[in-house]
């Protein structure tokens, strides 16, 4: 029975820490997921302005030179941007666009697998060409935090602070701001009433 007790104590200590902890999740999935864009874009712009053109040219993209720069420029900012938490939904369209374009041209001649150990040499491990299992994987962190938001410590939660405080409650009279902003202000309410014939 007392086996029982301590493990009942237990779970509830494991639920009661989960509980306090897990407003932190996104935290993990912005560090990595924009640390792992800028790496990228950084990556680009180290081999060179021309190099990364040169790769879409390659693989038939038409304006290889304008959507390498946008692909940079994504990667660095886009990072930067789900790193802080600002405008994270916005910031995930066009990452989550590369991603997938990255999918079907790249990596998915190659399966699911992104690291493929061939052999170890004296130079070395060999991996062979990478799946587009990081890809799946970038794109489902982009998911989490878009459908559970950024969490604390981020750029986003201090713009809905700050929404919140300018407009407190949607049962309080809203103010002439928030009026603009929710559409339900009392002249809207009569006009749609009289329309119906029961003003």
């Amino acid at each position: 029975m007392s086996v029982m007790t301590n493990l009942s104590r237990l779970l509830k200590l494991g639920e009661s820490i989960s509980n306090a902890t897990k407003c932190w999740a996104p935290i993990p999935l912005r560090l990595i997921v924009g640390y792992g864009f800028m790496e990228h874009g950084f990556a680009k712009l180290a081999r060179g302005l021309d190099a990364f053109p040169t790769i879409l040219q390659a693989l038939g993209m038409p304006a290889p030179h304008l959507m390498g720069w946008l692909t940079i420029l994504v990667e660095i900012f886009g990072g930067l941007a789900v790193l802080l938490g600002a405008l994270v939904p916005l910031a995930s369209i066009p990452m989550a666009a590369i991603l997938l374009v990255a999918t079907f041209t790249v990596h998915l001649p190659y399966g699911f697998s992104s690291i493929k150990l061939q052999a170890v040499t004296a130079a070395g491990a060999q991996f062979g060409p990478p799946g587009f299992e990081t890809d799946l994987l970038y794109l489902a962190s982009l998911a989490a935090l878009v459908l559970a938001g950024s969490g604390p410590l981020a750029i986003d939660s201090l713009l809905a602070k700050r929404r919140e405080h300018m407009c407190p409650s949607s049962r309080a009279e809203p103010s002439a701001g928030c009026r603009g902003a929710t559409g339900t202000d009392e002249a809207t309410a009569l006009s749609g009433r009289r329309a119906h014939g029961s003003a």
